[in-house]
């Protein structure tokens, strides 16, 4: 479960975009994933393992200067889905270029001679999918409830953590199955 570190920007973010001015979510965010991102660079972690990260300081960098420059759009309602949204995009992206962003974090756990299998991808590709469709349905849903009832904020942190829970038990669970599989076919 090493990889959940990699989201405790985006659910620091949460929480405070759910609980305060809208214009602090943003630095919150961006302190805790340019902090982790140095760390993890200083600890000798690759670019490739750190796809989240990145990401998360790009994010969190442009919704900063956003929030500040504009701190009266009407999108800052929803940067809860934006925010989904965007890792939404990440995710299929690592898929797209056929480097899921999973891959470089299992690459931290797995010995060196399983990087290069096709399996090894293949579970890579299927944990990343997971990960990509539960931030896309948390993104549309949480878009679609603020704009049905804007002041549903229970509701909104339940599609939240739903977002993050699923794919993380999920990940959880399949690796689990997967590893089963190749000790009993050993």
């Amino acid at each position: 479960m090493k990889y959940l570190k990699s989201f405790i920007p985006w659910i620091a973010f949460a929480v405070v975009s759910t609980q305060a001015d809208w214009r602090y979510s943003g630095p919150v965010g961006l302190v805790l994933a340019a902090g982790l991102l140095g760390l993890d660079r200083r600890r000798g972690r690759s670019w490739g393992t750190l796809v989240i990260e990145l990401s998360a300081t790009v994010f969190f960098a442009v919704l900063t200067g956003w929030s500040f420059a504009d701190p009266g759009s009407p999108l800052r309602d929803y940067t809860g889905s934006l925010s989904d949204g965007w890792l939404a995009l990440t995710a299929w992206g690592s898929i797209a270029v056929r480097r899921p962003f999973t891959l470089g974090i299992a690459q931290t756990t797995v010995p060196r001679a399983v990087w290069a299998t096709p399996a090894f991808l293949r579970v890579n590709l299927v944990i990343t999918a997971v990960w990509a469709a539960s931030f896309t349905v948390a993104g549309l849903a949480s878009a679609l409830l603020l704009s049905a009832a804007p002041h549903a904020t229970a509701a909104l942190i339940v599609i939240k953590v739903l977002g993050f829970a699923v794919p993380a038990a999920f990940t959880l669970h399949y690796r689990r199955a997967v590893q089963a599989r190749a000790q009993k076919a050993a």
